[in-house]
């Protein structure tokens, strides 16, 4: 079998600062941008992985799901607690550098974790954690 993942989904509940998070912060390409509906989809991705991408799509749409459903997402996505998306880079300190010299949320800074690897965390403007790991 040959199987490979193509989309990851998060929510977002800003498509401008999504697009300042994830272009601007993080320089993603932003591969598609849909407004359909009065719903908004953006879908970003490195330059360097062209088949995979990251869908930025608003809370909540699937149909089957109820308005209190929909509340508590939103009430999660404030706290930080719905979604997240682990990255990688080689330089970790230097990627940690550019991005908290911008207009982020710094959660963690580099860390050497007990369970052996080095990480950071942020959170997007929705309040996704974006955990990046050191790849050596």
């Amino acid at each position: 079998m040959d199987i490979t993942i193509h989309h990851a989904f998060l929510p977002h509940d800003d498509p401008d600062a999504s697009l300042a998070f994830y272009r601007d912060a993080l320089g993603f390409e932003v591969r598609n941008d849909v407004e359909y509906g009065g719903l908004h989809w953006i879908t970003v991705g490195p330059a360097n992985q062209p088949d995979m991408s990251i869908v930025l799509t608003p809370p909540g749409v699937d149909p089957g799901i109820t308005e209190d459903e929909r509340r508590t997402i939103g009430e999660m996505m404030a706290k930080g607690t719905y979604a997240g998306i682990n990255l990688a880079t080689a330089d970790l300190d230097g990627t940690f550098e550019r991005l908290q010299a911008g207009d982020v949320e710094v959660v963690q800074e580099p860390t050497d974790q007990p369970y052996g690897v080095r990480d950071c965390a942020f959170r997007d403007p929705a309040g996704n954690m974006i955990r990046i790991f050191e790849v050596r």
